[in-house]
């Protein structure tokens, strides 16, 4: 019995606590809450959806429009050769670099215009560009090729436009405020990375499309690499023409008195004194303006550089970004008419001579000798090469404006620049089809061997145009010039082709991209070993005309003592064409041999390059690529 009422007992409290809490959660209060916890959940859940559809929304207009996918064609496209045009584009505009001493000695004059002002860049500094701006398409090319060929071409030609145009305008506007750190933001860094991110997507997509005729499809776009120079330089002197402003003309140094002021000169106009530059008759033959010799306000004038400048970064820019939309890889299933891969595989069987050829790793092929003995023979080339393009016009006005002042002017300067971009086109495609019919080898043995005579020769041809005042040697000038870098051009054309032929075509890609470091290396040493040479020479020049010179005469003429010539050095107020116009009659200028050393120097790097080619050999086959068969067998 107490059992029993004990359990009664249980099922009533029980049944008490069951029903106080059906009452408390059915209270007013407890109502509130759970509405007020439900409301908050769903508008969670309700905003995710919300901030998951908003991403959505955005990926997919990107992936419709710069993803991989959306640039492969419709199946069934075969209009392959309509891909010819935005791959030439993209590295015409990318190629343009190749004719930068067009700028480079306009702006060491920005300022002065018509001369150098104290203000202004020196030329080493205007000549950075052109190296930096190559060096960067080394890097970028090897630190996002990998990318790129993920992000596929329209993704990765898209930010090569965004960056090389914009560039070229943030360099444009570096030039109007006489900014060099943001001319070397825009045009080296940034312009550099356009240039290295938009050269391999164009090949890449073009060769897919001719798998047929890989070297035609190659060819076709590095030939718009070559062609940039051909390009730039009419466009950007155009350009320069509409927007440039001769700068006020005070008058003749006879009928103004100038005195000097910190190796500054300057001229008394009232109460103020305005900053002068003296221009004489040697430095007018130089330049692209007809006008008088004598003094001329430094600050009213304008080259046009940086206007003309940002006008093509638009341009190119635009061209690229174009030419992002309108390229296109092939689909999965295409082929084109008339080709049997299957046929082509099976003539391409390795015979037992070929089956020998090596196959070596990108990591692997770091451990090689001929690895290196290449690369030094990239590097001396592409040195000679750089050297000479990054100061064609200014090296042809100072070599030959005094002696064939009616023959060199500033437009022949701009034709020879011209003609300089030509034989680097012509280097690119003809030299390749040497090399296919003669060999590798043997023509990497022409360019090095015969790149020494090229350069020795240059020197006595310049003596000779000096001393006789003739065309002819000029001529052989122009042609030795333009043929080493016709071997310049090849060596770029012919490399990766070299490459397979030591280490196998499998890994050619990232290969190829190790390689170019020494043609960053090339970039950087070249002009700066060049201009270092020529500037070592010009101080010795400078040094033995000074004293040669009147002293009296000296003075008289800067208002200042033999002594003082470093100041007026530094300040560009003296200069050699200035301290000519002062020099007893009969003495030889010497402006025309200030680049001998460098040719001599070129010519012994050649020499360095033919060694080091001698010893490029057959890779050991401890380095071959060990195929997983292979090494079951063994």
């Amino acid at each position: 019995m107490l059992l029993r009422s004990t359990f009664a007992h249980l099922r009533r409290n029980r049944r008490s606590s069951i029903a106080l809490k059906t009452n408390l959660q059915c209270s007013p209060a407890n109502r509130i809450i759970d509405s007020l916890s439900s409301r908050r959940y769903f508008s969670k859940v309700s905003k995710d959806e919300n901030d998951e559809e908003n991403a959505n929304k955005t990926n997919g207009f990107f992936d419709k429009y710069f993803s991989k996918e959306a640039t492969v064609a419709p199946e069934g496209y075969k209009n392959r050769w309509a891909m010819v045009a935005p791959a030439f584009l993209t590295h015409m505009c990318i190629g343009t670099p190749w004719a930068w001493s067009i700028m480079s000695g306009t702006l060491s004059r920005e300022l002065g215009v018509v001369g150098s002002a104290a203000a202004d860049w020196s030329f080493q500094e205007s000549t950075f560009p052109l190296s930096l701006v190559f060096a960067l398409q080394g890097i970028s090319a090897a630190l996002g090729g990998s990318w790129a060929l993920k992000a596929g071409p329209r993704k990765a030609m898209g930010l090569a436009g965004l960056c090389f145009g914009g560039g070229l305008v943030m360099a444009g506007v570096g030039i109007n405020m006489h900014s060099l750190p943001l001319l070397y933001t825009g045009y080296g860094v940034l312009a550099g990375t356009g240039v290295g991110l938009a050269y391999t997507p164009p090949v890449q997509a073009l060769i897919s499309w001719f798998p047929d005729k890989k070297g035609l499809a190659s060819g076709l776009t590095i030939a718009g690499f070559g062609s940039g120079g051909l390009v730039f330089t009419p466009l950007i002197t155009n350009l320069m023409d509409k927007f440039s402003k001769v700068p006020e003309y005070l008058g003749s140094t006879d009928q103004m008195k100038t005195k000097l002021e910190n190796g500054r000169l300057f001229v008394d106009l009232g109460d103020a004194s305005k900053e002068v530059i003296n221009v004489t008759s040697a430095e007018i033959a130089k330049l692209p303006y007809h006008i008088t010799e004598g003094l001329y306000a430094v600050g009213t004038g304008a080259t046009g550089a940086g206007t003309a400048l940002s006008i093509c970064g638009a341009m190119f820019g635009t061209v690229i970004l174009s030419s992002a939309f309108l390229i296109k890889i092939p689909h999965k299933n295409y082929k084109p008419d008339g080709w049997n891969p299957q046929k082509i595989e099976k003539s391409n069987q390795p015979t037992s001579e070929m089956s020998q050829t090596p196959t070596v790793t990108a990591s692997e092929v770091l451990k090689t000798p001929q690895f290196y003995l290449l690369g030094t023979v990239f590097f001396s080339l592409a040195c000679g090469g750089m050297g000479l393009m990054s100061v064609a016009k200014p090296m042809m006005g100072e070599v030959f404006s005094s002696s064939l002042p009616g023959l060199v002017t500033a437009a022949f300067a701009s034709q020879y620049v011209q003609m300089m971009a030509a034989g680097n086109l012509s280097g690119r495609i003809g030299w390749a089809a040497f090399s296919d019919k003669f060999g590798r080898k043997f023509t990497f043995n022409m360019f090095c061997l015969g790149s020494i005579p090229l350069y020795l020769v240059v020197p006595s041809l310049i003596s000779s145009v000096v001393s006789t005042e003739s065309a002819v040697p000029l001529t052989g000038f122009v042609t030795s010039t333009v043929l080493a870098i016709t071997f310049m051009g090849g060596v770029y054309s012919i490399l990766p082709a070299y490459e397979a032929d030591l280490f196998g075509s499998k890994y050619i890609g990232p290969i190829h991209g190790r390689m170019l470091m020494f043609s960053t290396a090339a970039a950087l040493a070249g002009p700066a070993a060049l201009l270092k040479l020529r500037a070592l020479s010009e101080t010795k020049a400078m040094s033995d005309l000074l004293g040669r010179v009147d002293p009296s005469t000296f003075e008289k003429h800067f208002h200042a003592s033999v002594d003082a010539s470093s100041e007026l050095i530094a300040s560009k107020t003296l200069s050699i064409s200035k301290l000519m116009a002062i020099m007893p009659p009969g003495t030889q200028d010497p402006s025309p041999y200030v680049y001998d050393s460098t040719m001599y120097t070129a010519a012994g790097l050649m020499g360095v390059a033919a060694v080091a080619h001698s010893l490029v050999g057959p890779v050991d086959k401890k380095h071959f690529e060990i195929m997983p068969e292979k090494a079951a067998v063994e």
